[in-house]
């Protein structure tokens, strides 16, 4: 059974961080793609940063770059996502999910280009 667990979200101030653990578990041969997501009050699901599997080949939502490196650890099967910088417009639920189809170099940023999600955990920024 396949299981993404987020974790290290919460509560901080404006120009403070956080970091997002996503552990995997179950059959991840195929996760080609880790990306994060994020989706606040009234809005949709919205890309965050994705990361390849196969080289760490990495891609940014333009409001995030240079702000939040995402990164993984294979032998812990996790993923990491480093706020930085946060700024009350980051509030949301934040989401990963694993992509199972996307071919070569291609790191999706639709939603539903991705077959596997975590159950979500909060970060809400002060101002």
């Amino acid at each position: 059974q396949v299981q993404l667990v987020e974790s290290g979200g919460g509560l901080a101030q404006a120009g403070g961080s956080l970091r997002l653990s996503c552990a995997t578990s179950g059959r991840t041969f195929n996760f080609y793609v880790m990306g994060w997501f994020r989706q606040a009050p009234g809005k949709e699901r919205e890309f965050v940063a994705g990361i390849r599997r196969s080289d760490g080949s990495t891609k940014y939502a333009d409001s995030v770059k240079g702000r939040f490196p995402i990164s993984r650890d294979s032998a812990k099967n996790t993923v990491y996502l480093q706020m930085n910088s946060l700024k009350p417009e980051d509030t949301a639920v934040y989401y990963c999910a694993a992509d199972t189809f996307s071919p070569g170099n291609y790191i999706s940023t639709f939603a539903r280009d991705y077959e596997y999600w975590g159950q979500g955990t909060q970060v809400t920024v002060s101002s």
